[in-house]
């Protein structure tokens, strides 16, 4: 009933050069999948994972009085010590739900449930032993490693992972303290996964406690189209110039690639196979496997502080060890920005982007977004 991978499982060789031609069908020409001109074809699969999104607000709904009922989940992995909570951080051991987090924890359990339903099919992987190559790198990649701690992090660009490695820079020793104002490498005094050897690699996902952030996808896109077309000149010149000459009419042989509309990065995204895009917008899906690797916690980008507090617990972080807050001057993608650029892209393009992001959508319990004429006069 539920699908396998969106796209075939073949072995990723790295980075495809942006200057292969484009897979699209030239205007009118028939596409396989659906053209720009008419309505995409999915496939029953991609519906299913459709009526699971749009059926998640009726969950929302009955599972709210059958949660009233219920105690929250444990908040530690299995078989280890409680830790002493730090005060303040809600949900603890022995410590009263706040009320407002109740939305929270349906969304969790619908989530969880989601989850299990659609990783026990018999066509989804259960190990990452169990992946492709190429999937499998990509995976070891995103892993980082504190072997003091004892815990993995699947790392999500765009979720806040640049402050996530602060934190593990600190722990390891490597940073006197997550507010020291220095350009983050991201790769230095950071252990991956793909560093260790096979049976390290297996002893560590069996053994340590494992944990990813994940955000609303289209908002993940929004903030990296933001940042990576707006401040970053190495992206302009390796994606945007690419994408400008790609699909705008009339672009020079030479274009700058600072001013790529948001339509445009979409569009190209439509043409990308998932498993080789960059990690800045590739869908956490492919970065994180979280059918094949049994993560203990997913944290919401939306209650970053409050998450990031439960997982700073749950390792057993010295009290001194605080996620870094958010600098005064970052404006991170709102609904409100994300609303009003979804309301300016054609939705036969949304129709064409969605499949490639359904699974976390899906996933991670996040609706569809709302591009209705009604939706979009507001």
């Amino acid at each position: 009933m539920f699908p396998r991978p969106l796209t075939p499982l073949t072995a990723q060789k790295g980075p495809e050069p942006l200057g292969r031609p484009s897979r699209r069908s030239p205007p009118g020409g028939g596409r396989g999948r659906g053209g720009f001109g008419g309505p995409p074809l999915l496939l029953p699969s991609m519906l299913m994972f459709g009526v699971i999104v749009a059926s998640s607000g009726l969950l929302l709904m009955i599972e709210r009085g059958i949660l009233a009922e219920m105690k929250p989940p444990p908040l530690h992995p299995h078989g280890r010590m409680d830790p002493v909570w730090r005060k303040g951080v809600a949900g603890g051991p022995g410590m009263a739900l706040d009320p407002g987090d109740s939305d929270h924890q349906v969304r969790q359990d619908v989530r969880n449930r989601t989850l299990r339903a659609i990783c026990g099919q018999p066509s989804m992987p259960r190990d990452p032993w169990d992946l492709p190559a190429g999937q499998r790198r990509t995976l070891f990649r995103h892993i980082l490693v504190s072997d003091q701690y004892r815990f993995l992090y699947c790392y999500v660009p765009k979720v806040a992972c640049s402050n996530w490695k602060r934190v593990l820079k600190v722990l390891a020793g490597a940073l006197d303290s997550v507010d020291v104002r220095l350009k983050m490498d991201h790769r230095s005094d950071l252990v991956f996964l793909a560093d260790l050897r096979p049976e390290e690699i297996r002893y560590r996902l069996q053994h340590y406690f494992k944990f990813l952030f994940v955000r609303d996808p289209m908002e993940r896109l929004l903030s990296a189209y933001r940042n990576k077309f707006g401040e970053i000149r190495e992206y302009q010149q390796r994606y945007g110039a690419e994408i400008v000459r790609r699909y705008r009419l009339g672009a020079g042989p030479s274009p700058a690639g600072d001013d790529v509309t948001f339509p445009e990065f979409l569009r190209y995204l439509v043409d990308e196979e998932p498993e080789r895009m960059n990690e800045h917008w590739m869908p956490v899906y492919q970065l994180c496997q979280p059918c094949a690797v049994h993560y203990d916690f997913v944290g919401f980008y939306e209650r970053l502080e409050v998450d990031a507090n439960h997982v700073l617990e749950w390792v057993r972080a010295p009290p001194t060890v605080r996620f870094p807050s958010r600098q005064a001057w970052y404006r991170p993608a709102s609904p409100e920005s994300l609303h009003y650029h979804l309301c300016n892209t054609p939705r036969a393009l949304l129709q064409e982007l969605l499949p490639k992001y359904i699974l976390d959508f899906s996933l991670f319990a996040y609706p569809l977004p709302n591009v209705t004429r009604e939706a979009c006069r507001q």
